[in-house]
């Protein structure tokens, strides 16, 4: 009986955007630190932001800090895929970290808040949206408490930020709940969800 040739070399591999939002207090932060630990094949974005950094933040690592001066010429320079003004300060994404990620075949993984994550789907509708939940409000409240929050009027800022929020994670394609001490978990729902990505038969495809 004579062989028919057939290719099962199907699979289109197209690198991801990974876009991790949520409200502010939710873990972003632990979720990227942890996973920048357990895989090498993802570039993780460092932000441009004005604030000044928090004690346990790494220049270059969490964010890259710049004067507003600067992010100002950023954005005139048009160096930045898209930049929002939260709580005061800029925030950017820099054009050149994500061309050479996806250059080289590497999925990107963005942390975003949620104004930014609006903005990257609407500019990359193919992006994947993830957002990052608190088991309840008293497990957020307790993690706001740990950025020592200057006055009350800091506090019902925030509350009032997390509530449009809410509004918009139904948006998102997928929910995460980060709970508290269960950190690999989150990691572990993440990294399932990036594998199905690629497991799409019909994959996603960015292009800037």
């Amino acid at each position: 009986m004579n062989k028919l040739s057939v290719n099962f070399d199907i699979l289109d591999k197209y690198p991801l955007m990974i876009v991790i939002s949520g409200p502010s207090g939710v873990g972003k932060d632990s979720v990227l630190r942890a996973m920048k630990n357990s895989d090498s094949l993802i570039h993780h974005v460092v932000t441009v932001n004005t604030r000044a950094p928090r004690p346990d933040e790494q220049e270059g690592v969490d964010y890259f800090f710049v004067s507003r001066e600067k992010f100002e010429d950023m954005i005139a320079n048009n160096e930045l895929i898209e930049y929002s003004h939260v709580y005061d300060d800029y925030k950017g994404v820099p054009k050149s970290q994500i061309q050479d990620a996806l250059d080289s075949g590497k999925d990107v993984v963005l942390r975003l808040d949620v104004q930014g994550a609006e903005k990257i789907k609407k500019i990359y509708p193919q992006a994947i949206s993830i957002f990052l939940l608190p088991s309840n409000q008293d497990d957020w409240y307790k993690r706001l408490g740990g950025r020592r929050l200057g006055n009350e009027k800091d506090l019902d800022k925030r509350i009032m930020t997390v509530k449009d929020e809410l509004v918009k994670a139904r948006e998102f394609d997928y929910l995460v709940v980060n709970e508290q001490n269960k950190l690999s978990q989150t990691v572990q729902m993440i990294e399932a969800i990036i594998t199905a990505e690629h497991l799409r038969a019909k994959p996603r495809k960015i292009k800037l």
